[in-house]
């Protein structure tokens, strides 16, 4: 035998340990492809899930379009009974000092 030159037994476990590669190989992408094809289901049945709860929601949004209306207003935070009085008066206070209508120039 020449160097370089395989004997037949080295062939035949170089051929047999391909073939084993390959079949492992394999069964690992079968596996990879299972867990795809459940992470996919799962992801459609979320979205499914996902859209159906929020039917309603859409329905609501598409009947009353947010059209830029903005609703102004003002609050006030009463800690005490004090507190309202004191609001009170300066609202009273307030009225008194402004009319309602504005007099119309002659």
């Amino acid at each position: 035998m020449q160097p370089g030159e395989s004997s037949l037994l080295t062939r035949i476990l170089a051929a047999l340990a391909g073939v084993v590669l390959l079949v492992v190989g394999f069964m690992f992408s079968l596996v990879l492809l299972a867990v795809l094809a459940v992470l996919a289901v799962a992801g459609l049945v979320g979205l499914g899930w996902f859209w159906w709860k929020t039917r309603a929601l859409r329905k609501t949004m598409k009947q009353r379009p947010a059209d830029g209306h903005v609703i102004e207003g003002e609050a006030i935070v009463v800690e005490d009974i004090h507190s309202i009085r004191v609001v009170e008066a300066i609202d009273h206070h307030d009225k008194r000092d402004k009319p309602d209508k504005p007099d119309k120039p002659h």
